[in-house]
């Protein structure tokens, strides 16, 4: 028998730890359950999670998006992972490659990472190649993902900009702003917390913005602005840019999902461009360029808190309780 049939069959006879949800879950009740490692199917690749960082997503996920009829249910949550391939099925990949996983249904349409292994389909998972721990890797595909796109593709940011970064203490904002710094840019950060402010000089920032709900005249030569307040704020930002300035919305920080009586003509400011990011896409390019200018410019995401599989409750919960300054990682393999 191969090596790759015995891996196989071992496989099939053994359980894994998954978090598994059937309805609205608070982080203090988030259990782990035993239940079958999934088996491959064409066009499927199995990975052996070795970590996942956990997103604002999935704890809407949680609190009352997992009710519509959309979410697959029972359902594993978790939008992304680093691992290494446990079964390529009919894929071109290999055993033991180091991959990255996200997006594409992850957690929603089929399950996701909250598990010791998961059972992807192979257009969402990505080789890479790059020097960082597993845990460092872990604290980057989505978010980073989220932010490179943000940055690039829709703000199109070069060297000169000035960046307006409203919302900054988020895993996403500290992304943002190292990437945003590493390029060459005068970066400013936003924070509804004063406690917050020394966070944000740490990162990086030139200038750090205690936001009361306005920045109307307290910010200046802004061209670029990424708003991860989201609707609730997003107006006053255009307000607050420059002429000429783009503005992208891409977070709901501020829990307002929709806009109502929206008048682009007086809403929008003459000469301001509103844009957004929508992070379901990755493409193995994309991630590589990531992992490249990262290891390139020696940069080390921000970690802001580490947990095992085994202490998951703890980790939805810090994520529930919006206190950690960085990625919350979980780490599934030692």
């Amino acid at each position: 028998m191969s090596k790759m049939n015995m891996t196989k069959m071992n496989m099939n006879q053994r359980m894994m730890k998954a978090v598994v949800l059937t309805g609205p879950t608070k982080g203090e009740d988030v259990r782990l359950s035993r239940i079958p490692i999934p088996e491959v199917k064409p066009g499927w690749v199995l990975i052996k999670v070795m970590a996942f960082g956990l997103n604002h997503s999935e704890q809407v996920l949680r609190e009352f998006e997992i009710e519509n009829d959309y979410i697959k249910k029972p359902i594993i949550p978790g939008i992304e992972c680093v691992g290494e391939i446990a079964d390529p099925s009919d894929s071109t990949l290999e055993v033991g490659q180091k991959v990255v996983a996200l997006m594409g249904g992850m957690g929603r349409s089929f399950d996701g990472s909250y598990a010791e292994y998961a059972l992807l389909p192979v257009h969402h998972v990505f080789p890479v190649k790059t020097s960082l721990p597993w845990v460092d890797m872990a604290a980057i595909p989505e978010t980073y993902f989220t932010a490179w796109g943000s940055l690039f593709q829709c703000l199109r940011l070069v060297p000169s900009d000035c960046l307006l970064v409203r919302g900054a203490t988020c895993a996403l904002g500290y992304a943002s702003i190292q990437l945003a710094k590493a390029l060459g840019c005068t970066v400013m950060g936003t924070t509804h917390k004063s406690s917050r402010l020394p966070l944000l000089e740490e990162s990086g920032c030139d200038k750090s913005i205690l936001d009361q709900g306005s920045l109307m005249g307290k910010v200046s030569g802004v061209t670029k602005a990424l708003e991860l307040i989201g609707i609730k704020t997003v107006r006053d930002t255009m307000m607050s840019v420059e002429q000429g300035a783009i503005v992208c919305n891409t977070g709901v920080l501020g829990k307002v999902y929709e806009w109502n009586h929206f008048d682009p003509i007086k809403d929008i400011p003459n000469g301001v461009y509103l844009t957004g990011f929508y992070s379901n896409y990755p493409t193995g390019q994309i991630i590589q360029d990531i992992f490249s200018f990262i290891d390139s410019h020696g940069l080390k995401p921000l970690v802001g808190a580490r947990y095992s599989l085994d202490d998951i409750s703890k980790a939805c919960i810090a994520l529930d309780n919006g206190k950690v300054s960085g990625k919350i990682v979980v780490q599934v393999q030692c």
